[in-house]
């Protein structure tokens, strides 16, 4: 009998020794309104969990990590997972990839997983049920400012979320945002979302407004936009009151969208249009044209500017190519913009810089600069026009035409003789005079030098035996290394916000293990913060490592902000730097 309580015990052991690393899901049949949860779970602490590519399903919510460590009868038993909230995005079969980790120097993955999207469910209109009660009480609205407008005449849309106002909303976050096909495109930045009181069809609603965007259209027809989509948390109220006479609520989750809109675009009328239009579009544009002087001598420089300023498409057009007369040398021009984007559109300037450089001596006129832009106001073409510049040469070589057969000819006079000795150049020449390689320094030195390298090649053979034999230092290499990776992982993935957090999470794990040498299944914030104190980290960096690595898991169910990963990143980076300053290891 206790060869055979031996025997379990060993093959339990066995069991658990082996790696395993799965993809689960409650149900491979889901419906196509239906959220489902799939977990990536492993018995063994991997490390640089790579979630496969989902084309086929919304990611709305996760990574949902957990970790289980126990000992029973002291038998080991270790579980730890990553989850993730899918939303299928139609109905069909499809699969989800393999995920892989990272076990003792080896990749693992999970096998593929196939999900069955059957037809939508249809939501019981149930006054009392609380998905009902989201249905009836959530509303995304496009607010759309034209939907006529001209080539490169600016469109405002306004996204905002209308909610019931008992609703308490605990998250919200896109699903779907539009990529604004054929269209220019500005997000004007919202600091803060803020509700405020609003009616919505006749009825008094809370209103948040979500997104607001500046787009331009640039070809014309009818042009379709992409729908906003949301995911939202929302705790409802039952109707019902607990012990303490406090309102109950229940929570339901809803993906509202703003609907497919269309915009159709006009173009131009043809009708007076200038030649030297180029789809300039605005109100009451200036032209300026200016030079830096009108005085100077021959071969010596002078700027040209060539300014469009005013509320309009400034991004979008060219300013008209210039053409000056032959005797000036003329550059590529400068280009700067100053351009600010508002709800209202674009306003600014354009302007080129030309550096001209005359040749010759006399006085030479640039002609009228034009520029043609269409009025949004009067609904018609004008024509700016500069003044011409008179440009005065008082020194340099003289111009002369004179007539030769019929033909032009320019003819350079000068008032004197000029040498060109001043020119020259001294030649500093020496006696080409070969030595003998045998015998020479060259030679002994080549001689010598293997004598010399010896003593280094033995001092460097024992540093990297030491260096070899040093198994706790190559290892926090390693995850020093790690850790500089995963931030520059996380730099490229700015701006796609899973990937991104999941990166900065990884940095911060793999330096905590070089320089505490501490597992996975250690890190719970409380834990890392007693580590920290007892390794004499200064309270204010403490702190702040624990709160990135909070603000790294709420921002999973933010809205999408570049500045704010921008400054999570830089965060890390700092947080790291005086980790690695204060701890002594």
């Amino acid at each position: 009998m206790k060869t055979l309580k031996y025997f379990i015990v060993l093959i339990g052991f066995i069991s658990w020794a082996q790696p395993t690393f799965e993809a689960k899901v409650r149900s491979t049949t889901v419906a196509q309104n239906e959220r489902f949860q799939v977990n990536f779970e492993m018995n063994f602490d991997g490390d640089n969990f790579v979630l496969p590519e989902i084309k086929d399903f919304d990611i709305v919510g996760g990574p949902f990590q957990s970790v289980q460590n126990s000992w029973i009868n002291g038998v080991r038993s270790f579980a730890k997972s990553y989850g993730f909230m899918l939303q299928p995005k139609r109905k069909g079969k499809f699969v989800i990839p393999s995920a892989t980790i990272e076990y003792k120097g080896e990749i693992v993955k999970t096998a593929p997983l196939t999900i069955t999207v059957t037809e939508a469910k249809e939501v019981p209109k149930n006054p009392n049920d609380p998905n009902y009660k989201v249905g009836e009480g959530l509303h995304l609205v496009a607010e759309v400012s034209n939907n006529s407008p001209y080539i490169n005449e600016p469109v405002t849309i306004v996204y905002k979320l209308y909610f019931d106002p008992r609703f308490v909303i605990r998250n919200a976050q896109e699903s779907k945002t539009p990529k604004y096909k054929g269209f220019f495109s500005e997000l004007i930045e919202i600091p803060e979302l803020k509700a405020e009181k609003a009616t919505f069809k006749g009825q008094q609603y809370g209103m948040v407004v979500w997104r607001k965007v500046v787009l331009y259209p640039l070809e014309k027809g009818t042009q379709q936009i992409e729908p906003l989509a949301l995911d939202i948390e929302v705790q409802v109220p039952t109707g019902r009151r607990n012990f303490f006479m406090e309102l109950e609520y229940a929570m339901a989750n809803k993906t509202i969208s703003a609907g497919d809109r269309s915009i159709t675009v006009k173009d131009f009328p043809e009708r007076n249009k200038p030649a030297d239009f180029t789809g300039a579009i605005g109100e009451n544009l200036k032209l300026d044209v200016s030079v830096n002087k009108k005085e100077l001598k021959a071969n010596e420089s002078l700027e040209l500017k060539l300014r469009v300023s005013g509320k309009g498409n400034i991004k979008l057009f060219s300013l008209p190519e210039q053409e000056f007369a032959s005797v000036f040398e003329v550059f590529e021009p400068k280009h700067n913009e100053n351009v600010k984007v508002p709800l209202s559109g674009m306003n600014g300037f354009t302007e080129d810089i030309y550096t001209l450089i005359p040749q010759y001596k006399g006085k030479y006129t640039i002609k009228p600069i034009t520029f043609s832009y269409f009025d949004l106001k009067q609904k018609t073409y004008r024509t700016l026009s500069s003044d011409s510049l008179l440009i005065d040469v008082t020194e340099g070589p003289e111009q002369e035409v004179i007539a030769d057969k019929g033909n032009l000819k320019t003819v350079v006079k000068t008032t004197a003789a000029k040498s060109f000795l001043g020119q020259l150049q001294v030649a500093d020449l020496k006696p080409k005079n070969p030595k003998d390689f045998w015998n020479s320094k060259l030679y002994y030195l080549l001689v010598l030098l293997p004598l010399f390298l010896i003593p280094l090649v033995v001092f460097l053979n024992r540093r990297k035996v030491a260096w070899d034999a040093d198994v706790v230092g190559n290892k926090k290499r390693k995850n020093n290394r790690l850790a500089r990776k995963y931030l520059s992982s996380a730099k490229k993935q700015i701006g796609n916000k899973i990937p991104f957090y999941l990166a900065i999470e990884r940095a911060l794990h793999t330096f905590l293990k070089a320089k505490l040498q501490i597992e996975t299944t250690d890190m719970d914030k409380e834990n890392i913060a007693e580590i920290l104190s007892s390794k004499n980290v200064e309270e204010e960096t403490n702190t702040s490592f624990i709160a990135l690595m909070e603000q790294c898991e709420l921002a999973r169910y933010a809205p999408d902000v570049e500045g704010e990963m921008e400054k999570q990143y830089q965060e890390a980076l700092n947080v790291i730097t005086d980790l690695n300053q204060q701890i002594k290891s």
